[in-house]
């Protein structure tokens, strides 16, 4: 196992593969790096660097109960970047990670970053508000705590049915991609995961978004059931500098998985133009 030790004494967790133009793939809430199997294999194959860490409380890396904030992630991320001296990476964030690679390229990255992917993912504010109308209501977070707290167990196993689109009629349901998810799942710590409900739902990204300059591919799901394209992929895209949006009908929130060949391929053609 290869592990860092971050500034506050957080242990993170690591992959780092393969040798040629590198890449860092961040996962989503409340997975680890072997959510991003499809593509590191993928990526590995053609000649790249690639780069996966757990997110502290997540995965391998330790369970801390502290500092479980976007701001703390992308902070981590940073930690990681330098300890590895990585230049000209393209960062890839899956919901969550999302955030975290956003805030990462705007804050954090001094000149390391040379693309950023935002797939599935939550920027620019998911809670709905007074200036954001279209979000999601508090109380759908609400009732994630109170599951994650008092039924975490089920609510990750259950989570999957929506997450990858396996309540729509004629799915094709995997059940090794269900168990695969809840042991990510269970992995973590409970605490973080619980913390981390108020940092994907509530940090606001609209100004990372309208701060980064270098090119930012957007990829989401038109039957996006965890993170509503309408309120996120849509508006990220117009916020953004220099960004690309692509959607897909009928693909679910966990598309690199269940769609992986598809976005593998336009990650190719975005990393590679």
């Amino acid at each position: 196992m290869s592990t860092f030790t971050l500034k506050d004494g957080t242990e993170i967790f690591y992959k780092d593969q393969g040798q040629g133009p590198v890449l860092m793939f961040h996962h989503g809430w409340p997975l680890s790096s072997d959510d991003w199997d499809a593509q590191v294999i993928f990526f590995l194959q053609r000649g790249y660097r690639v780069i996966s860490h757990d997110r502290r409380g997540h995965g391998r890396s330790s369970q801390n109960i502290y500092n479980h904030t976007i701001e703390q992630y992308a902070s981590d991320a940073a930690e990681l970047v330098e300890f590895l001296d990585l230049k000209d990476v393209v960062h890839i964030g899956h919901s969550t990670g999302g955030g975290e690679v956003i805030r990462y390229v705007n804050k954090y990255s001094n000149g390391r970053a040379k693309k950023a992917v935002l797939i599935s993912a939550v920027p620019p504010v998911m809670v709905k508000s007074e200036s954001n109308p279209d979000g999601v209501p508090m109380e759908v977070f609400d009732g994630i705590r109170e599951q994650t707290l008092n039924n975490r167990n089920q609510f990750y196993f259950d989570l999957t049915f929506p997450f990858y689109g396996y309540n729509r009629e004629g799915a094709n349901i995997k059940d090794g991609i269900q168990r695969n998810w809840w042991r990510q799942g269970m992995m973590g710590g409970i605490v973080a995961h619980y913390d981390g409900i108020k940092a994907f739902s509530e940090t606001d990204f609209t100004e990372d978004l309208k701060a980064v300059d270098i090119p930012v591919l957007v990829l989401h799901g038109e039957d996006d059931q965890i993170v509503p394209i309408e309120n996120s992929a849509i508006k990220s895209a117009k916020l953004l500098k220099n960004g690309k949006l692509i959607t897909y009908p009928g693909f679910p929130h966990g598309m690199p998985t269940t769609e992986h060949e598809t976005i593998n391929k336009d990650l190719l053609e975005f990393i590679q133009s």
